[in-house]
């Protein structure tokens, strides 16, 4: 466990694993939007929450499973640990996503990944203010504002300022919920493995999104292999960025980690334009500046003299 801990917080391992996980997380919002002409014959609330809990149950299934072969036996968290997963699994799959899926059913991709970028915002406020966890101070925050600032950047072609509440505000509310979890995972994995906490909270809570989908009449198909292939995609790769960020949170502080979570919407914007065709391309220019920006608050972040 200690050269686990020791190669977790070299820096470069956390620079790589993070933006590994920041790619998968910016490729789901083109493939959520994608999978909504794909899989759901009527758009709806319910059915959008269907469409969620089943990527999240099937998320689970396939972390607990890869997790268990690799270990060679079913593993299963400490039945002390059983509320403390259902925590997570409530902000970190039930309200993150019930948030985040029906607002992005209400506005773009482009200002969908804007407004998910906050929630690195949120997780050092959390962490600082609620919990205690570390310092807020003012090199911190001006490193997540020259971090969000390389956000809209790469955003201005395709982005208006009319806010949308069921839309922008429903996925601000997301990252709040995003920003809770991670200091969750961060005060739990003391005691327990963090992918095992992250496989049983996307069950749990899938199967809650399933229920509750289900219960108001939801909808969903699975017409052909690319739709099945869309839902498998979105399992894994929740199933994979989530259990590696919950690694990296176990053994560095919440704001180290989560500077990098402005790298996101910057993966997501380029992908939306490319698979969504909703905006013009991004300039070259402004994604140049934009990489600067978010490097440069990851770097104030991440360095301190010897």
């Amino acid at each position: 466990m200690p050269k686990k801990k020791q190669i977790f917080k070299n820096p470069f391992v956390i620079m790589i694993t993070a933006l590994f996980c920041c790619a998968l997380w910016g490729s789901a919002t083109p493939f959520i939007k994608t999978g909504y002409e794909l899989i759901l014959p009527w758009r709806g609330t319910p059915s959008t929450i269907l469409f969620a809990g089943l990527r999240f149950t099937l998320a689970g299934i396939i972390t607990v499973a890869i997790y268990s072969i690799g270990r060679g036996r079913f593993l299963v968290p400490k039945r002390e640990n059983y509320l403390r997963i259902g925590v997570v699994a409530s902000f970190q799959t039930v309200l993150q996503y019930i948030f985040l899926y029906i607002g992005l059913a209400n506005t773009t991709g482009v200002k969908g990944t804007i407004a998910s970028g906050s929630s690195a915002f949120f997780a050092l406020l959390v962490a600082g203010i609620f919990f205690k966890m570390e310092k807020i101070t003012f090199k911190k925050l001006l490193a997540c504002v020259i971090g969000f600032a390389g956000i809209v950047l790469v955003n201005l072609n395709g982005l208006d300022f009319n806010m949308n509440f069921f839309g922008d505000g429903f996925v601000i509310f997301s990252a709040i919920a995003s920003a809770a979890s991670s200091v969750f995972v961060k005060k739990y994995s003391s005691n327990e493995d963090p992918v095992i906490i992250s496989g049983y909270q996307f069950f749990v809570g899938g199967l809650i999104m399933v229920l509750i989908g289900l219960l108001f009449g939801g909808h969903v198909q699975l017409p052909d292999l690319k739709a099945a292939g869309v839902l498998i995609y979105l399992a894994f790769l929740s199933a994979t960025a989530y259990s590696l960020w919950g690694v990296l949170l176990k053994y560095n502080s919440v704001s180290k980690v989560s500077i990098y979570s402005f790298m996101t919407p910057v993966f997501g914007v380029i992908l939306s334009n490319i698979m969504l065709n909703e905006q013009g391309s991004v300039s070259a220019i402004n994604m140049i500046m934009a990489m600067c920006l978010v490097s440069v608050g990851i770097f104030m972040l991440n360095y301190k003299k010897e």
